[in-house]
């Protein structure tokens, strides 16, 4: 059974039900899954639901037969938030929701968090049967997929954080990334995949006097070239994946506390600049050195996110602020094609698949859009729990995290 599942976990992207990373394979919010659930409660359309011991707003990653998440334990048991915490990787079955293994990973005193944040917030990443866990400044590890047992681990690039962490590690040929956007002296850490060593690190500068942020890198390609978009407070840089070197950077005076991933789509990256008011920034990919002046394609300084990671559906740009208005604008241009209350206020990442859009509120309210250029909500669903973490793809299922569940959604 071991080599079974040792051959089930080998390959990466083996099977279409992969979602590797956070916001799936191509790490953009897309599946290519059909026939998915548009109608759910919390006792209808449930394959099954897992209690998940702990706090921790990581999104499920799933390969092959097992799901992975983490989720930071109280130290005695009892659930508190000044608790210290025991960090945790944890796999599931795919078919039962069911424990496969469990596995302490670091523990740690509790710092000060804000209360969208968790001790594991991070979403970890899966690469050739092994998976990949980071805790932000309290550490990271790199753990054989089939057991839980630990390869390497380190906690050498500890930082002073700003309500916890967030930003969720990339992977790049034999690199392991991460954003460090700490208090004071940000930065972008490239470590060795094969042994936890540090490869490179990255001194991100820039103007802002708030120097913290949460944002997870993506890797593009322009022109046959790689470039590691990396935004940060007050600035966005595009760097050299394998060596750390800046290629261009974009700046954007005080904006601070950035989280959405950015996208990427005709030859152009949407970010949101962050607090204390964010603006959306199209931004050509295409510059070297500094390109504020010359590549900015266009702005929208209204219902721009503070958090939900946007999505790109033909020519055009869906994001919802965090107060749950969705806009629709055009992806080229700018030009909005409605800005309208969809959900509760939220938090999760859109999700594009089977047709349509998803949208995961607070509150546990799923709402289900028809994409286009006029606003159509085709249903809403109510787990009534709490939930931050971003959707993830699992055959033509939807997994679901709530502050004390995973679930498993079904048509």
């Amino acid at each position: 059974m071991r080599t079974t599942l040792a051959l089930l976990l080998s390959t990466s992207y083996l099977f279409a039900a992969d979602w590797p990373e956070f916001r799936g394979s191509a790490a953009q919010g897309h599946s290519d899954a059909k026939n998915l659930p548009q109608y759910w409660g919390p006792s209808q359309h449930v394959v099954w639901k897992s209690a998940v011991a702990g706090i921790g707003w990581s999104s499920p990653v799933v390969i092959g037969n097992r799901i992975f998440l983490t989720s930071a334990l109280p130290i005695g048991g009892v659930e508190d938030p000044k608790a210290d915490r025991s960090l945790h990787a944890l796999a599931l079955d795919v078919a039962t929701g069911k424990p496969v293994w469990d596995v302490e990973i670091f523990t740690a005193t509790a710092p000060r968090m804000h209360r969208k944040n968790s001790h594991a917030s991070p979403t970890p990443v899966y690469e050739d049967g092994r998976l990949y866990v980071h805790f932000g400044h309290l550490g990271t590890a790199c753990l054989d997929a089939a057991t839980g047992k630990s390869i390497w681990a380190t906690q050498e690039f500890a930082y002073s954080p700003v309500h916890g962490n967030g930003s969720s590690p990339v992977l790049f040929e034999d690199l392991l990334i991460f954003s460090a956007d700490a208090e004071t002296d940000p930065k972008v850490i490239a470590l060795d995949k094969t042994t936890g060593k540090q490869r490179w690190a990255f001194a991100r500068q820039s103007e802002a006097k708030k120097k913290f942020s949460f944002c997870t890198p993506l890797i593009i390609e322009v022109n046959g070239q790689k470039q590691l978009i990396t935004p940060g407070s007050g600035v966005v840089n595009a760097l050299n994946p394998k060596t750390g070197e800046e290629i261009w950077r974009c700046n954007y005076d005080q904006g601070y506390s950035v989280i959405p991933r950015p996208v990427y789509a005709h030859g152009m990256l949407y970010i949101s600049t962050g607090y204390d008011k964010p603006v959306l920034l199209a931004i050509k990919a295409d510059g070297n050195g500094d390109v504020t002046a010359t590549h900015l394609a266009w702005t929208i300084d209204k219902a721009a996110p503070h958090t939900p990671c946007m999505a790109v559906i033909g020519d055009e740009l869906y994001f919802v602020a965090d107060n749950g208005i969705l806009t629709c604008a055009d992806a080229k241009t700018g030009q909005i094609h409605y800005s309208e209350r969809c959900t509760g206020p939220i938090s999760s990442s859109l999700l594009v698949a089977d047709g349509k859009l998803y949208l995961q509120d607070e509150k546990g309210l799923g709402v289900v859009v028809k994409p286009g250029k006029t606003f159509q909500i085709l249903a809403k669903n109510d787990l009534a729990e709490r939930s931050l973490a971003s959707y993830a793809v699992i055959g033509s299922d939807l997994l679901i995290r709530t502050e004390a569940n995973l679930y498993r959604i079904k048509k």
